[in-house]
């Protein structure tokens, strides 16, 4: 059977920050009507590049603005999505450090920040939990 070179139907693609602040915490959002935390993004438009979908996300549900040129990509990562069972999100993911306040917009209802070292004492998302804090921290660790 040939392959396909379009997306699978249960795959569910994304850009999504890593967003980290002055004190070294990191951004986390809950969409509204959800329990878990996430990384802030959002899905990728077919005509976009993905740092160019990620400042739109951030925009839009955090109202912060960012130059898609400043956001390091780290890499492409997978998970269960966890809102929608069935479903792989598929990640790009990109470093930025911010120094400006957020609030949540549009389909966020709440923002924290937390120690990425921990899990904040909140449920994760299975790309943040499983995936991106874990990377995260094996960076840390390897810079130390």
């Amino acid at each position: 059977m040939p392959l396909s070179t379009t997306a699978a139907p249960n795959l569910i693609r994304i850009a999504c920050a890593l967003l980290i602040g002055p004190d070294g915490r990191t951004l986390l959002v809950r969409k509204r009507g959800t329990q878990a935390f996430m990384q802030p993004g959002g899905k990728i438009e077919s005509f976009e590049r993905p740092a160019h979908a990620l400042a739109r996300e951030l925009d839009e549900e955090l109202g912060l603005e960012i130059d898609p040129a400043q956001a390091t990509f780290l890499g492409q990562f997978s998970a269960p999505a966890v809102n929608e069972p069935g479903f792989v999100v598929q990640a790009e993911l990109f470093l930025l450090t911010i120094h400006s306040d957020v609030s949540p917009a549009a389909e966020i209802e709440e923002v924290i920040w937390i120690d990425p070292a921990t899990d904040g004492n909140v449920v994760l998302a299975p790309l943040t939990r499983d995936v991106i804090l874990p990377f995260y921290r094996a960076s840390l660790t390897a810079m130390a």
